[in-house]
């Protein structure tokens, strides 16, 4: 798989999860409690509160950034700036996100917890792999 490809697959993973972020403030209490958000989210979702909904929201618009970092390293849309370094880094952060999976399967985690990671380790692997097949492209 080149690099493109393998940057746009990361890219509609990313937007997936930041549509996802979005679909939870809607839904409310009980998917912060299915996605992992934490019981004090719920809670608050529960009571009205607006911070959870800022606090997803805002996460929404962090992976729709990387999404945009994906698509700018493929050459969908224009160059965005430390674009080796952003496609890198945000690598690197679905990578070692992905990698609970292992620590999750020696202690039996939830069957759902296992998905989340894996994932995140496969958005992780496409968005490293893609990098890394674009390198050269990418420093023009």
């Amino acid at each position: 798989m080149n690099g493109n490809i393998a940057l746009k697959i990361a890219g509609c993973l990313s937007a997936a999860v930041a549509a996802l972020h979005v679909v939870i403030v809607f839904v409310g209490p009980r998917a912060y409690r299915y996605f992992g958000a934490g019981e004090d989210l719920a809670r608050q979702a529960e009571a009205g509160s607006f911070l959870p909904a800022v606090i997803t929201l805002g996460i929404a618009a962090v992976f729709t950034v990387f999404a945009l970092y994906a698509f700018s390293g493929a050459g969908s849309i224009r160059r965005l700036p430390l674009l080796r370094t952003g496609l890198v880094v945000i690598g690197l952060i679905y990578t070692v996100r992905g990698l609970a999976l292992i620590s999750e399967l020696l202690q039996g985690a939830i069957p759902r917890h296992l998905v989340f990671s894996a994932v995140s380790l496969t958005i992780g692997i496409a968005y490293l792999w893609g990098t890394w097949r674009a390198w050269p492209r990418l420093g023009r």
